[in-house]
């Protein structure tokens, strides 16, 4: 999936985003309001980490922005502002979850993790089409109970379809959600992942269909 942080702290935005690609997501970092909001608004992510104390435009700010246009973007809150009050604040304001620095980074992984399954409809971490079977948490991949190895692109695929199972997925949807601004990224690229996927997966009854003009896509 594809997620946004803004961090002022240019060194736990780092840390924060390797975590978060260690957990092959494509991430895109910035460290003021008035960045974080023109792309929460002119881009489409999977899930937005944010601080509050931000230089140009405030935290809160982006967060009631972002509700107001009614976009559909899970967002966390990850501050130094930690009374009730302004835990309340920022959970009224419409923020999914809330943390308080210090912060252990596996519990923000974890909170990271549940947020993108809820935001897709998915609460068991398992999502089965026929044997196959991808899981969301340590991102394995199987079939009738045998590992299948996908290098971290081949698994962003088949996450994007199978969380989006009967529906076709153009390749540059599917692009939105590999790569960050900082990645080399090209929709050619995507043919390319789709043909290794559809060679490792071949056992199963899984297909990746092509839908000619449109994209891609799974049946259950």
């Amino acid at each position: 999936m594809r997620i946004l942080i803004v961090e002022d702290n240019l060194v736990l935005a780092d840390k924060i985003a390797a975590a978060m690609r260690q957990m092959e997501h494509a991430v895109d970092v910035v460290h003021d309001g008035e960045d974080a909001l023109r792309l929460v608004l002119q881009e489409t992510f999977d899930l937005l980490i944010l601080d509050l104390s931000l230089p140009g435009v405030d935290g809160l700010d982006i967060l009631k922005t972002v509700r107001i246009r009614k976009i559909n973007l899970p967002v966390m809150i990850l501050t130094a502002r930690g009374n009730l009050d302004e835990r309340v604040a920022g959970l009224d304001a419409g923020a999914d979850d809330y943390m308080v620095k210090p912060f252990e980074l596996c519990e923000l992984e974890a909170r990271a993790r549940a947020l993108l399954r809820r935001n897709v409809g998915v609460r068991n971490p398992d999502i089965s089409v026929g044997e196959l079977v991808f899981n969301s948490i340590d991102r394995s991949v199987t079939i009738s109970g045998e590992p299948v190895l996908l290098t971290p692109r081949e698994r962003g695929v088949l996450e994007v379809l199978l969380l989006n199972i009967s529906q076709v997925i153009s390749k540059e949807r599917i692009a939105l959600h590999l790569f960050g601004f900082d990645d080399e990224a090209s929709v050619k690229s995507i043919e390319l992942y789709i043909s290794r996927l559809r060679k490792k997966i071949a056992k199963s009854s899984v297909e990746v269909r092509t839908i000619r003009g449109l994209g891609y896509m799974i049946d259950e």
